[in-house]
């Protein structure tokens, strides 16, 4: 869907909204997370806080041929926000972003035209979400230097990098992969993010401006339909 969605907002100015799978919609959002159906609902010029969850799911899915009626996950992981400098963050800009293997491939071309979008309807700058779905680190450390080079983080400042299951490969990891390629950027980089394939998810509305804040014991982002 990101593929879809990323042009959608880049090339008309629409906002759309990245969160969970339509097939989630029963689960109930941990809080500081919202669920997709409330960021859908916010009338326009109001905010929504969320913020970094506690619990995760690393592996697997529940059974919902055995149980069709699932609305609570069974969580198996913990962990937080990260920065990947490790500095106190506190950032703004308009959201945008998606999953890396999928939008990277717009990279260079009109539909992903990030570059044009921020110059057009985000003089605040971007922060920029993006996530690893399932490809080894090599893969995706090339992904986001195609990204780069098309001019994707020329006004961005923050990225958020989404929590992965994607694999490490040997002497190179997922963390290297965005060292790499956003390492020397001089904007924060947060990882661990819950933006990705590992729920639960941050309902995010692409062109929303937002603020994220990690600082201590404080990890949120407020974005606000303006």
């Amino acid at each position: 869907m990101s593929t879809l969605l990323l042009p959608l907002t880049t090339v008309t100015g629409w906002a759309t909204l990245h969160g969970h799978n339509l097939m989630d919609s029963p689960y109930r959002s941990p809080e500081p997370l919202a669920h997709w159906l409330e960021a859908a609902d916010l009338p326009a010029g109001h905010s929504l806080l969320q913020g970094a969850s506690r619990e995760h799911r690393a592996g697997g899915h529940d059974d919902w041929e055995a149980d069709p009626a699932a609305t609570e996950r069974t969580w198996d992981s913990t962990g937080r926000w990260e920065v990947l400098q490790g500095r106190p963050v506190r950032m703004s800009g308009r959201l945008l972003g998606g999953c890396i293997e999928t939008i990277s491939t717009l990279a260079g071309t009109p539909y992903g035209d990030v570059r044009g979008f921020a110059e057009q309807h985000a003089p605040e700058g971007l922060l920029l979400h993006l996530e690893a779905a399932e490809s080894p680190a090599l893969t995706i450390a090339r992904d986001l230097w195609r990204m780069r080079l098309a001019g994707w983080f020329d006004h961005a400042n923050a990225v958020l990098v989404g929590r992965t299951t994607a694999p490490d490969e040997p002497g190179f990891t997922q963390r290297d992969a965005v060292m790499s390629a956003l390492g020397d950027l001089g904007i924060p980089v947060v990882l661990d993010v819950d933006c990705g394939h590992v729920p639960p998810h941050l309902a995010l509305v692409a062109g929303a401006l937002a603020e994220v804040v990690v600082e201590g014991d404080v990890q949120q982002l407020r974005q606000t339909l303006a």
